[in-house]
């Protein structure tokens, strides 16, 4: 295919290798898009430039795409791509405009509008920004979980039938999850834990209160996801329901385990819930604005009952009390294996970070004898 033939079409550069799996997943959803678009006789194209390791996988890879490529042994071609667009991460898709206009964030697009994104142009997405607020402002429970063939969800036993009707009041979690999802395997227990925790202390408060998670499913078949349901307590859509990948396209879920809290009004409060129970575990909820600064007001007040400098059983070195304001920030805590923001102690040498309340503190004669993680 000669360049020419490109010559007043928007043109999507697509920088990917068959040996990641984030774009081999992208791979999928894209590939979906430009057919679409090609069927509808739309002025788009497809540029593949490979960082795949060797010709075999290139091949391999290649294969699966309907789209044109830089041939495999065109390093220089590559290599200049990728230093002209600071191409830091893959999946990675730049839209290039006929008006000679480019936009790097192709693949959020593709993923949170799909064939709507189409022709790329900043008028084209301020519409599609604009729809998208619209939806949020007027949006209800009853209109995020129901469809016109289906206005219940299922509960444990999965045979009674619960109408969406009757969650409306509640603070409800979207829990977007599956079986073959290590993370998800992880945080799923902690989850059920934290979910009976507030139930309990919802029913000692009275008030009408109350809490409620939805199991939203990425399994891939249903014996999956009748198993995986199975050691859940809550409701759940049921299994290849239209509107889950509805769902995930309206909040933008681009990865799992994630936790999406909707108020008692219907309204969005925060996509971060399982971030947020990570940080607080049951004192999170309701997950308000509110409750967060309470929360962080106590964390602050706690901190400076700490030591400022400490020993941790599972590290050698010494781990200093840091925040955000001096040197922290968001972390993956390495007890836990969970996501940790504000107060942590880290090792200055290493970057080795846990939370506050994983810190399982030794003499430094004990901590010298582990190993360096």
């Amino acid at each position: 295919v000669k360049i020419s033939d490109l010559e007043g079409k928007a043109i999507g550069l697509y920088f990917s290798a068959n040996w990641y799996p984030p774009c081999r997943n992208f791979n999928k959803v894209l590939i979906g898009v430009y057919e679409q678009l090609k069927s509808n006789g739309s002025n788009f194209e497809i540029v593949f430039v490979s960082s795949d390791e060797d010709l075999s996988a290139f091949n391999s890879y290649r294969e699966s795409m309907p789209w044109l490529s830089i041939p495999f042994s065109d390093l220089e071609t590559k290599k200049a791509l990728n230093r002209k667009f600071e191409v830091e991460g893959i999946p990675y898709l730049i839209i290039l405009q006929p008006d000679g206009s480019t936009l790097h964030d192709g693949v959020e697009l593709i993923y949170r509008y799909g064939i709507e994104a189409f022709p790329f142009t900043e008028e084209k997405l301020e519409e599609l920004r604009r729809e998208e607020r619209m939806k949020h402002e007027s949006q209800t429970l009853t209109n995020l979980l129901t469809n016109p063939g289906r206005d219940y969800l299922l509960d444990q036993t999965m045979t009674r039938k619960v109408p969406v009707d009757s969650l409306i009041g509640k603070t409800v979690g979207l829990y977007f999850s599956a079986q073959w999802c290590f993370p998800c395997a992880k945080f799923t227990p902690k989850l059920i834990s934290i979910y009976h925790k507030i139930k309990q202390s919802l029913e000692g408060k009275g008030g009408g209160e109350d809490f409620e998670i939805v199991f939203v499913s990425n399994d891939r078949d249903q014996s999956s996801f009748d198993s995986y349901y199975g050691t859940m307590p809550w409701l759940a859509l049921p299994f290849g329901d239209p509107i889950i990948r509805t769902l995930a396209k309206y909040f933008d879920v681009q990865g799992i385990p994630c936790l999406i809290i909707i108020g008692p009004d219907g309204k969005t409060v925060t996509k971060q819930g399982r971030n947020l129970i990570n940080l607080y575990q049951e004192n999170a909820y309701p997950f308000t604005c509110a409750k967060l600064e309470l929360l962080e007001k106590e964390m602050e007040e706690e901190a400076k009952r700490l030591p400022r400098s400490n020993y941790h059983a599972g590290h050698r070195h010494e781990l200093t009390l840091v925040s955000e304001g001096n040197g922290g920030g968001p972390f993956i805590c390495c007890d836990c294996d969970e996501q940790g923001s504000g107060w942590a102690y880290q090792c200055l040498g290493c970057g080795y970070e846990v939370h506050p309340r994983c810190m399982r503190a030794v003499d430094p004669a004990t901590a010298a004898s582990v190993q360096d993680t």
